[in-house]
């Protein structure tokens, strides 16, 4: 792999990892929190299921997708024969969540109680993942 192609991977890895850490797994645990933070919406503009969805997400980022995400990291950074299992099955992650985030985020627009107050930076954010996510898949398929 190039050295272009391991940073392309190992930079906006780890700037996401300390986004998840910090912002999913802080609301996974205390989505109170992460509404303080601004990192999570509130229920009165988008319903209690929407807090379950984005609960859900959190809590799921926080038993899976973080720990799997910080393994593939080092184990790229290391050179491990098992990094491209556990960095591949993150990245294959890291382009589904995004996308199934936005398709909710635009089912839901104008459902009773839904008003997503922060929806456009969902449309910056989320595409900016998922893209670096399939970029990783693709430098760790073709070995660039």
């Amino acid at each position: 792999m190039s050295i272009a192609a391991f940073w392309l991977i190992q930079a906006p890895g780890w700037l996401l990892f300390a986004y998840l850490a910090v912002a999913q797994c802080t609301a996974a645990v205390n989505y109170s929190l992460g509404v303080q933070m601004g990192t999570q919406e509130p229920a009165d503009r988008i319903t209690e299921v929407g807090v379950a969805f984005f609960k859900g997400y959190a809590g799921a980022d926080l038993v899976f997708y973080t720990p799997v995400l910080g393994l593939g990291l080092i184990g790229h950074l290391i050179g491990s024969s098992w990094a491209g299992i556990a960095l591949g099955a993150a990245l294959g992650v890291t382009v589904y969540w995004p996308t199934a985030c936005l398709w909710t985020v635009k089912a839901a627009r104008g459902a009773a109680g839904w008003d997503l107050p922060k929806e456009e930076q969902y449309w910056i954010v989320l595409p900016l993942i998922a893209g670096w996510g399939a970029l990783g898949l693709a430098l760790l398929l073709l070995g660039k």
